[in-house]
């Protein structure tokens, strides 16, 4: 088999559904492993592939392994599988915090990392994945690997000191657009539009608008400047969303999200 998960939660569904869905590796190229066997059946009920109790076991029959648990089990994981990874296999991880070095200490050898930092996103195939890899992996395995990443969404090369701003700009991002959609779809529903009708707008808003910022080249502001007409609607909803310090109220929520990557 090619690639093997260990863990096989929401995230590393997402990877395994972009891989099977782009072509990049049929299901039986494919094992994941989970202590729990309702995470198990899950993943092979929606994407045929095969599935064990046994980390050992996935790490053995794969060539690329991801590390798809929770940032806290990591030490237990890798001490399990560290002897049973071989020179060869290339090993992503997607934990935020877990640095290149301290990976590197958890095996006590040489393996090829590469390190990364997804988001949810990747469940609807538009993820953002940063990467980043040890002085082990080739130019060629960095390759594979981004093909991986970019199965479900764009992924990018950056150095690992923005490993921890990219947890803020777009690995916890998400949370701040959701919790922006909802406040523009309660504004709605109190101005008289249903529930599900005012998502919709809200949603769809913000998923056309940043399509506008990636594909016309153009900077926010200027884009923001063409919905701005002299004494109009838009320019006072901006007048007011700047008297009460929304872009202060970002930026300072992303520097306490980095704050706290930085300690994990």
């Amino acid at each position: 088999m090619k690639l093997g998960f260990i863990g096989t939660g929401n995230m590393a569904g997402a990877i395994i559904g972009g891989v099977i869905k782009s072509g990049l590796f049929k299901p039986e190229e494919i094992i994941g492993a989970d202590l729990l066997e309702a995470g198990r059946e899950k993943v092979k009920t929606l994407y045929g592939i095969h599935v064990t109790a046994d980390n050992k076991e996935a790490v053995e029959k794969a060539e690329t392994i991801i590390l798809s648990v929770k940032p806290q089990f990591y030490e237990s994981v890798i001490a399990e599988i560290k002897d049973v990874v071989k020179p060869e296999q290339i090993v992503i991880t997607i934990a935020p915090g877990k640095t290149l070095e301290w990976l590197a200490k958890q095996f006590g050898k040489d393996v090829k990392l590469v390190r990364t930092m997804p988001n949810t996103p990747a469940m609807v195939g538009e993820g953002m994945t940063a990467a980043c890899r040890n002085e082990f992996v080739t130019d060629e395995e960095l390759e594979g690997a981004k093909k991986i990443l970019s199965a479900f969404g764009k992924v990018e090369v950056v150095s690992e000191h923005l490993m921890d701003v990219v947890v803020s700009v777009s690995g916890s991002s998400p949370a701040y657009v959701f919790m922006f959609i909802e406040a523009m779809a309660d504004a709605a529903v109190a101005d008289g539009m249903p529930r599900a009708q005012a998502y919709q707008f809200a949603a769809q808003a913000v998923l056309g608008s940043a399509k506008m910022v990636l594909e016309t080249g153009k900077h926010p502001g200027e884009l923001k400047d063409m919905v701005c007409s002299p004494g109009g609607t838009t320019i006072e909803a901006v007048r007011v969303l700047e008297e009460k310090g929304l872009r202060s109220a970002v930026i300072e929520a992303m520097k306490a999200c980095t704050d706290i990557a930085k300690k994990m």
